[in-house]
């Protein structure tokens, strides 16, 4: 499916509510617009497998608009938001959903390479976008799902941990700006913790969340425009255990 409801968010005359989802093709990105279409929201799906997008699309319980782009092609991508941005007439929320992840004890150049390209550069790039179309617009909505990997460095996977870490202090940052201009953006810092999608690797899983599960609780916290929510809640634990744990026993687990 590769049309929204109606022209410019509109449908039967009356204003829907509009959002992006960048990283639709799977996971949490797709379980998400599965929750926002049938809440009634005109979706537009955004992520570099096009196969992967349409089964979203045809999960939806209302039409959505189908755009190819990778992340790590930034200025193709960034392109590629901004048209759909345009079909879409505006949007009132931004999800970047989109990331890559490897398990990485050897530091071979090209995983964190693609991590970077993927997670701080791409997704840096479509934050700082949909801000700008923000205070354009006077209001809005942007959600980045970031993870509980963002508190400490991880030995196994250098990379993400630290790419997720740059994307809650980029958040963060957003955030700030829109405080200090006094506009009435949202900005939101998803930390999920384990969750059953290609992105969890390794041994040792423990409260693994389905991604239903997960984009249940991460549509809670956009309803409630939250600064920070993790995924699931109690995951909260686990973050406060982590900042306080001292580096000479975090280092040997």
């Amino acid at each position: 499916m590769t049309a929204p409801n109606s022209a410019a968010g509109r449908s039967g005359g009356v204003e829907s509510k509009r959002a992006i989802i960048v990283g639709a093709s799977s996971g949490i990105g797709r379980e998400l617009a599965i929750v926002l279409s049938q809440a009634g929201w005109s979706v537009g799906l955004m992520a570099r497998r096009h196969e992967e997008l349409e089964e979203t699309a045809r999960r939806m319980t209302s039409p959505g608009i189908v755009t190819v782009a990778d992340l790590a092609d930034v200025e193709a991508a960034q392109v590629r938001f901004a048209e759909l941005m345009a079909q879409l007439g505006g949007v009132e929320l931004v999800v970047l959903s989109s990331g890559v992840g490897f398990l990485n004890p050897d530091l071979s150049w090209p995983e964190e390479q693609q991590t970077i390209a993927v997670n701080v550069t791409g997704c840096a790039a479509l934050a700082g976008a949909a801000f700008r179309e923000f205070e354009r617009a006077g209001r809005g909505h942007l959600v980045g799902i970031s993870s509980i990997a963002a508190i400490r460095g991880g030995a196994a996977a250098p990379a993400y941990g630290a790419s997720k870490a740059f994307l809650s202090n980029y958040l963060e940052a957003l955030r700030c700006r829109a405080i200090k201009k006094r506009l009435p953006i949202a900005v939101t810092d998803i930390q999920p913790g384990f969750v059953d999608t290609a992105m969890a690797k390794g041994e040792g899983k423990f409260w693994v969340a389905s991604p239903q599960v997960a984009a249940r609780q991460i549509y809670g916290a956009i309803l409630r425009r939250r600064r920070h929510a993790y995924v699931t809640r109690r995951w909260r634990l686990i973050a406060w255990l982590l900042r306080w744990l001292p580096e000479s026993l975090y280092a040997r687990m």
